[in-house]
């Protein structure tokens, strides 16, 4: 039997932990602890080893960025949890540094339950929760070539040309059944060239990679994605 998915959730609004939790564990899902900010936040993930993370961007003493980026110091574990950005913007420069951070992705905090159960469990498996047209606009807004983030993508030049095609279609937003259409490719090889990717620029996942795209300069914030073309 598959183990119960385990959240925490790091708000402090009691109004919003409370309505989560309850969304939460009417889908079987496992909320582990609670923290009302950051600090508590770091600490509560050290003691209870939850898979996922619901982390408020603004909380007092530690907000969400820099608990954020204590819990996913050094490289990825296997006990590491996936965070998820709770936020009112969808355009913060917060939020786009704890992307950067390593986030796995961020959520509106009037998602519907169904998207915030969904979103839970999509990170869990590994997967970054990427909507790719708001995603997109943040990176856009935010994102700045040969920045201090930038240089931590490490170049591009280990990358082959088929990688670099790849990285390009996944910055513009296109999901691994349309780079597979798009590229004429099986869906399984998309998703090898993918992992390669991460693997080679040390990258988490997707949204990072569309991060490291738009700050190489690979993709330009004013290119749409090919999806969206006429």
């Amino acid at each position: 039997m598959t183990e119960p998915l385990r959240v925490l959730l790091a708000d402090d609004q009691t109004l919003v932990r409370t309505g989560f939790r309850m969304i939460l564990s009417a889908d079987g899902i496992d909320v582990v602890a609670e923290a009302t900010n950051g600090t508590e936040a770091v600490e509560a993930v050290r003691r209870t080893r939850p898979d996922v993370v619901l982390m408020d961007i603004r909380m007092p003493e530690m907000d969400g960025l820099e608990a954020t980026r204590r819990i996913l110091t050094g490289a990825p574990a296997p006990d590491t949890p996936r965070v998820i950005i709770l936020t009112t913007f969808d355009l913060d420069r917060y939020v786009y540094a704890a992307l950067s951070a390593g986030a796995g992705g961020f959520l509106l905090k009037d998602v519907t339950p169904e998207q915030l159960t969904a979103a839970v469990r999509t990170v869990r498996t590994g997967d970054a929760l990427l909507a790719p047209a708001i995603t997109r606009r943040l990176v856009q807004r935010f994102a700045r070539r040969g920045s201090d983030t930038a240089a931590l993508h490490r170049d591009l030049a280990s990358l082959t040309p088929r990688e670099l095609e790849v990285l390009g279609l996944l910055a513009r937003g296109l999901s691994n059944a349309e780079l597979a259409t798009r590229l004429h490719l099986a869906e399984a090889t998309v998703k090898t060239h993918v992992a390669r990717i991460l693997a080679k620029l040390g990258l988490r996942d997707r949204v990072q990679a569309v991060i490291a795209a738009y700050e190489t300069g690979l993709v330009s914030a004013g290119t749409q994605p090919s999806s969206e073309q006429p």
